[in-house]
């Protein structure tokens, strides 16, 4: 489940800016967390499991270069500019 497909970015079908907003929803390590404690104080086993998921996959997502998103666009993050710059 870390590496299927990302409904984080399904907001980009909207526009840039409800694209970032549901990415970073998606993608902040701090939802991750709060779903996880809900999980375990609700001893709630799939809340506990969704934020280890959501944590691990955002770690991934950072490791490889994909920060949380401007709303210029999909490439601007708040690690750099995904991808090749045009010189």
């Amino acid at each position: 489940l870390l590496l299927t497909p990302d409904i984080g970015m399904l907001g980009y079908l909207v526009n840039n800016r409800i694209g970032a907003l549901f990415y970073n929803i998606f993608h902040h390590k701090g939802v991750a967390i709060l779903v996880g404690v809900w999980g375990y104080w609700g001893q709630f086993e799939l809340g506990l499991i969704v934020g280890a998921i959501l944590f691990a996959h955002s770690s991934f997502d950072r490791m490889f270069g994909y920060g949380l998103k401007y709303s210029q666009g999909f490439k601007f993050t708040h690690l750099g500019e995904i991808g090749h710059k045009n010189k």
